[in-house]
């Protein structure tokens, strides 16, 4: 069943998904040579707490940490480790937040220092496919012209678009109906309205959409080892047009970006 959301529901969603966005802001900061993952984890979950909020990830569907941090050819659900990151990696950043009953969820695909100029086009055109997705989520459009046009200009550029994994609908549960894959054809799958709130994601990949999980449970690579990307916002229908509640503005704050 799809929820529709009350606009004080969606005010409260705004309020979770802002946590993280404050969170990820910090995060960026932190990103560099040398860091650790376990340590941005643990900063993390002190800083969400610091703001009234609960972690989203950590103890859900048995998720040991706060944040869920995949370098280079993991996709999505890499576990913090104590590896460094190291010069030229990309690192998503996925974290979720709990906030008065209500979740969000947000994600940024990072550089660490100089990135080869062919993975940092990857990642351009990744968070491109997520605005021309989000542009998609409007009255009288389909759950499929989301996903059109995420796969339209990730593939438009010689790019991946992962299958097995998709977007989905957010509320006071992490994952709600429906879910929403970053592919699909125009017209097709169910219609969008009023109050539905979305976590759009595309995972985009260097090559072969196709993705393995490994022994841990959780993390999930591309099969071919080649690099993926993964950008994330939490997105409501407020009078017939997408209203995004998340923002990268923290991030572009932290990394001196003009957007």
């Amino acid at each position: 069943m799809i929820n529709i959301r009350r606009p004080d529901e969606i005010e409260k969603l705004r309020a979770a998904a802002l946590v993280v966005s404050r969170t990820l802001g910090m995060i960026a900061k932190e990103i560099k040579p040398g860091a650790k993952p376990v340590d941005l984890d643990r900063k993390a979950e002190e800083f969400i707490i610091s703001q009234g909020a609960k972690p989203g990830f950590k103890g859900l569907y048995g998720c040991p940490s706060t944040l869920l941090i995949s370098k280079n050819e993991t996709v999505v659900h890499g576990l913090p480790t104590d590896i460094p990151l190291k010069e030229g990696d990309v690192v998503s950043v996925d974290c979720g937040s709990i906030l008065d009953g209500y979740y969000g969820d947000h994600a940024y695909t990072f550089e660490v220092g100089e990135v080869d100029p062919k993975v940092k086009k990857m990642l351009d055109v990744t968070k491109e496919s997520l605005y021309l997705g989000i542009a998609e989520f409007k009255k009288g459009n389909r759950l499929g012209d989301i996903g059109f046009a995420i796969q339209k200009h990730a593939e438009d550029h010689g790019y991946g678009v992962v299958r097995e994994l998709v977007g989905h609908g957010i509320g006071t549960k992490l994952h709600e109906d429906p879910q929403v894959p970053n592919f699909g054809k125009r017209g097709r799958g169910k219609a969008l309205k009023d109050g539905m709130v979305l976590a759009i994601e595309p995972m985009i990949t260097m090559g072969t959409y196709r993705v393995k999980q490994l022994s841990d449970g959780w993390t999930i690579n591309t099969v071919d080892g080649k690099a993926a990307a993964h950008f994330e916002h939490d997105v409501a229908m407020v009078n017939g047009e997408p209203e995004i509640l998340s923002t990268f503005d923290y991030i572009y704050e932290a990394l001196g970006i003009n957007p």
